[in-house]
């Protein structure tokens, strides 16, 4: 103990005598209490300042909704993407295929494109509030006229923005379209072998149709046509022309037809979710209800020469990821024509 204390109980300072440290005359020396009215600080007005603040610390703590939050707040068509896994889907239903079917199904639509080779049947995701829908180039290529339906069957008009063949996507964009559910386009760069999916539709023009399975394989060597002339008519849709599939090749064979001569090659998400003609175009999904990719190639053992009754899915469909989706979106804007 340093401290002692006199029988009489007077306190007895034990450095009495001894020099005391000098003090810095520089150094205020501690109030001997607490002022009894402490001066408040100066209240600042909340403006617009104030208000973007706080949605941007808000959006920034959920992630892929920093994008959605600004488009909100400034009313801009911008894309809500998420670099990492943002939850869509609400915490009761999460990791659930209803969940998931709920929360972004209002984001996909069935396409219906005309031209003079027949008519066809796709699927397209809604990227923007305003309109812009990502699909397959081979779905509207050729296009004379351009119908899009969500899913509340509302149907718009649809022009095409931009096409890229190389990747097989194309951007359109529906006519008098507002207030629209965007989908949040995730990170396909964390995809893994066994990762459940999800994928929604329009196969056999039956839109909203939702199936599930597993990431089966990643960068597939994809090989799809790209003439015009093989798009209308040829394409994964509900074709009335030369035939209904989009014929693809990998692995050296050729499946759903012949791929022609002008081909394009692509990295590809394989998955065995069950993938039929007309989910073209449409959305693969990852269980927190982030689109990974864009269903673009499935393989049906049906041929022109058999009956139709023999088409169907056998597990073996191809998605292109959704990372080169994102990087082409600004040569798509820019209206390129590929």
């Amino acid at each position: 103990m340093t401290e002692s204390f006199h029988r009489s109980g007077e306190y007895e300072n034990p450095y009495e005598g001894q020099q005391q440290a000098p003090v810095n005359p520089e150094w205020p020396p501690p109030p001997a209490y607490a002022p009894a009215h402490a001066p408040h600080p100066k209240k600042r007005g909340r403006g617009p300042l104030a208000l973007i603040a706080a949605v941007a610390i808000v959006a920034a703590a959920i992630g892929g909704g920093t994008a959605y939050g600004i488009q909100e707040l400034t009313g801009n068509d911008t894309v809500a993407s998420s670099s990492t896994s943002t939850n869509v889907v609400p915490s009761s239903q999460k990791g659930t295929v209803a969940g998931v079917a709920k929360a972004v199904s209002p984001s996909i639509v069935e396409i219906s494109a005309n031209s003079n080779a027949g008519s066809s049947t796709g699927s397209g995701v809604i990227i923007t509030s305003g309109g812009e829908i990502v699909t397959n180039n081979h779905v509207v290529a050729g296009a004379s006229q351009i119908k899009a339906t969500t899913s509340d069957g509302k149907s718009y008009t649809a022009k095409v923005v931009g096409t890229d063949s190389k990747k097989d996507l194309a951007l359109i964009k529906l006519e008098n379209a507002s207030g629209l559910t965007a989908a949040t386009l995730g990170d396909s760069a964390g995809i893994q072998v066994g990762d459940q999916v999800v994928a929604i539709g329009s196969p056999e023009g039956l839109s909203g149709t939702v199936t599930s399975g597993i990431i089966s394989a990643l960068d597939r060597d994809v090989t799809v046509p790209t003439e015009e002339d093989q798009g209308q008519g040829q394409q994964w849709g509900q074709g009335q022309g030369q035939g209904d599939q989009w014929p693809f090749e990998f692995g050296g064979r050729q499946f759903n037809g012949d791929t022609g001569s002008d081909t394009t090659t692509y990295k590809a998400l394989q998955t065995d979710a069950s993938l039929n003609p007309g989910n073209s175009g449409g959305a693969l999904i990852d269980m927190n209800g982030n689109i990974i990719g864009i269903n673009s190639a499935m393989y049906s053992p049906t041929s022109q020469a058999s009956s139709s009754s023999d088409a169907g899915s056998v597990g073996l469909g191809f998605a292109i990821p959704i990372n080169t989706v994102k990087a082409d979106l600004a040569k798509l804007r820019a209206g390129s024509t590929d």
